[in-house]
């Protein structure tokens, strides 16, 4: 079975063009946690995940933890509620990984498994001649791989 035959051909995306604020109306909107970056050809140029914002806002604190094991966090200068503020009218490309994991629409899906559990991410963009055409996220692999057998 190849990534053709299970992956989602309606991705969610947004253009390099975009703030982190529309990448975040996407994510509510959609119940996403993750989305690619396009350009206008629709090649992809980036990956934006909510772990992504989540590094972001909690970059400029300091999180220490003792040898009793207890954390301890060392607040910055910064208010939270201003860097959130101020994340939302950055640019997507400012906070997204540019160096993207993606797959061919041929791919086997024993490779995608193999990819999706190695690299510790939760979905794969599928691209056909250079362009996005399809995404698969570790559920896509699980459903296919065992409906038959249950």
């Amino acid at each position: 079975m190849q990534a053709q035959h299970i992956m989602k051909q309606d991705v969610i995306t947004v253009k390099d063009s975009d703030t982190v604020k529309t990448v975040i109306q996407k994510f509510i909107t959609h119940g996403i946690s993750g989305l690619p970056i396009i350009d206008n050809h629709h090649h992809i140029i980036g990956y934006i995940s909510d772990g992504d914002i989540m590094r972001y806002i909690g970059k400029h604190r300091e999180i220490m933890i003792n040898t009793f094991n207890y954390i301890a966090v060392v607040k910055d200068q910064d208010d939270y509620e201003e860097r959130t503020q101020k994340l939302l009218e950055l640019n997507v490309m400012t906070v997204a990984k540019t160096s993207v994991l993606k797959i061919s629409y041929n791919e086997d899906v024993e490779n995608i498994a193999a990819i999706l559990g190695k690299k510790h991410i939760k979905k794969l963009p599928v691209e056909r001649d250079g362009k996005l055409v399809g995404i698969i996220s570790r559920g896509d692999v699980i459903r296919e791989s065992f409906k038959s057998l249950l």
